[in-house]
């Protein structure tokens, strides 16, 4: 006789551990066909989709958690799963024992002992779900006050984006323009600065990206009300969120404007990045690895958490905590460098941790990158376009990246007599339309425009 059958009954305990592994097999096992198919097919529905979305890959099947419906989403699924999992070993055990299962010690302990691993499976499945809710939650925000004005979160980064940009890529294909801000709010400032301006453009049909740099003493250039801004750019935003009346807008919807109006493209979205908290997210991937064209010998940069002073890097491949990574992208002391060299650094430590980010092999480390994103990012950009853009990012390769730095000859250094002994940049526009054309062609506004005079203030 099968040792599993006692006077032609079933073991409780088998039934239960097979509806646990699959509800419906207790059943099934239990001489119930039907109520077998009936717990066993919902489950099988749910796998089939799951494995569908495996097929594109387990970094798109994450990302696709980022939209929060999606998330929260998964997170109700699986705890249905879990009681769905729960409902039917406790049927099985009943049928299997024919109503007096629940009596005996042994398949008693056995559905206990079961149902306990079900609880904190599933109560660690939506966990990390809720995780992914969360901070797709707070990455993607759209909260705003009556103005539109950003308003600072605690952990420095503007938070208040508003859900509707101002315009959108016509069709799944058309040009994406970002503008990635590094908003510098360390406790030795006063305000928050944006210290790197960074317009990336991704054309999705090529795969092609262009990004654009904005160095921050670029001033006294015209904005699109007509009237020139006498400050630096970096400081733009901070001054259109204190001054409301002339720029009602708000700060950071009011910079994607201006910065966009110069470069000749419609700027679609925009993300804050929190250097600090770029930092913390470098240490969780486990670093970036750079190619450092130029030896560093910064001798007056003190960023450093333990108060010291200075900053080398020899010239080479290295890899970089997050830490070192943030005065990679700092520092501009060295001997002949300049900001334009620390743009193209920042330009460079963005290419590497975003191949970082995609590589497969981070996928465990999720959670705490997730954690980490929370109070580092904010941006208006949809999140249900982050699977296209994972795809293209896992394509790129520096042949497709075109880097420019809006220095010289695109913007120039004017007489100290000019400018009052400041030390500021002034675009030439005439060059920056030739640019824009260059790099976006068509899709430049100059492209169908006379070239633009030189609109900078004297």
């Amino acid at each position: 006789m099968n040792p599993e059958v006692r006077g032609g009954r079933r073991s409780p305990s088998v039934a239960a551990f097979l509806s646990f592994l699959w509800p419906g097999l207790g059943q099934w096992y239990a001489g119930s066909a039907r109520s077998g198919l009936l717990f066993a097919l919902p489950v099988l529905a749910v796998a089939a989709v799951v494995g569908l979305q495996l097929l594109g890959g387990a970094a798109n099947l994450a990302i696709g958690l980022l939209t929060p419906s999606t998330a929260l989403t998964v997170v109700i699924l699986v705890g249905l799963l879990g009681a769905w999992r729960l409902i039917a070993m406790a049927g099985a055990l009943t049928a299997a024992g024919r109503g007096r299962s629940w009596r005996r010690p042994v398949p008693l302990a056995t559905f206990v002992a079961l149902a306990l691993v079900v609880v904190v499976a599933h109560g660690a499945a939506a966990s990390l779900a809720w995780s992914f809710y969360r901070a797709g939650s707070e990455i993607f925000v759209a909260d705003t006050g009556p103005d539109r004005t950003p308003q600072p979160s605690a952990s420095g980064v503007a938070g208040g984006f508003h859900a509707t940009p101002d315009t959108v890529p016509e069709t799944p294909q058309s040009r994406i323009n970002f503008l990635l801000t590094g908003i510098d709010s360390s406790e030795r400032r006063t305000h928050a600065l944006t210290d790197t301006l960074l317009v990336v453009s991704v054309d999705p049909p090529s795969g092609q990206v262009a990004m654009v740099s904005f160095p921050r003493d670029i001033a006294r250039f015209r904005l699109t009300n007509g009237k020139n801004f006498r400050g630096k750019i970096n400081s733009l935003m901070t001054y259109a969120q204190n001054h409301p009346a002339e720029f009602p807008d708000g700060g950071l919807p009011t910079l994607t404007q201006e910065l966009g109006n110069l470069l000749g493209v419609p700027i679609h979205y925009y993300a804050a990045v929190d250097l600090a908290g770029f930092s913390t997210m470098i240490d969780r991937v486990g670093g970036v690895t750079i190619k450092n064209e130029t030896a560093i010998n910064d001798p007056a940069y003190g960023g450093w958490n333990d108060g010291r002073i200075g900053f080398q890097l020899s010239k080479g491949t290295h890899t970089l905590d997050g830490e070192t990574a943030l005065a990679y992208v700092r520092s501009r002391k060295t001997a002949g460098d300049t900001d334009f060299g620390r743009a193209r650094r920042q330009q460079q430590l963005l290419v590497a941790l975003q191949r970082k980010l995609t590589d497969p092999a981070m996928i465990p480390n999720l959670p705490g990158i997730l954690k980490d994103a929370e109070g580092t990012v904010r941006t208006n950009f949809p999140s249900e376009r982050l699977g296209e853009m994972l795809d293209i990012g896992q394509a790129l390769d520096d042949t497709n990246i075109r880097r420019v730095v809006l220095g010289p000859p695109y913007a120039l250094t004017p007489p100290a007599s000019e400018s009052g002994g400041e030390y500021i940049l002034r675009l030439e526009m005439d060059r920056l339309a030739k640019l824009s054309i260059e790099l976006f062609g068509n899709d430049s506004a100059y492209a169908t425009a006379a070239a633009p005079a030189d609109s900078i203030a004297p």
